[in-house]
């Protein structure tokens, strides 16, 4: 198989075979996305700030220990 057939079955296969989604459909998903997007980062930022207010207390506890 040549280089140019694999482009014409490709462009063959995204002209007729496949459904594209419609424009609401599309809107849908995206506000999906971004609302599991925001969600994720507000926990990542969470959990990222507690563990850094736990190391910050046990390296100060340890600090104090032997001291």
């Amino acid at each position: 198989m040549s280089l140019v057939d694999f482009i014409k079955g490709s462009y063959h296969e995204f002209k007729d075979k496949v459904e594209w989604p419609k424009w609401s459909e599309l809107q849908s998903s995206t506000i999906v996305v971004t609302v599991a997007t925001v969600i994720l980062a507000l926990f990542t930022f969470g959990v990222d700030s507690a563990f850094s207010k736990a190391i910050t207390n046990v390296l100060t506890l340890f600090i104090n220990l032997f001291n």
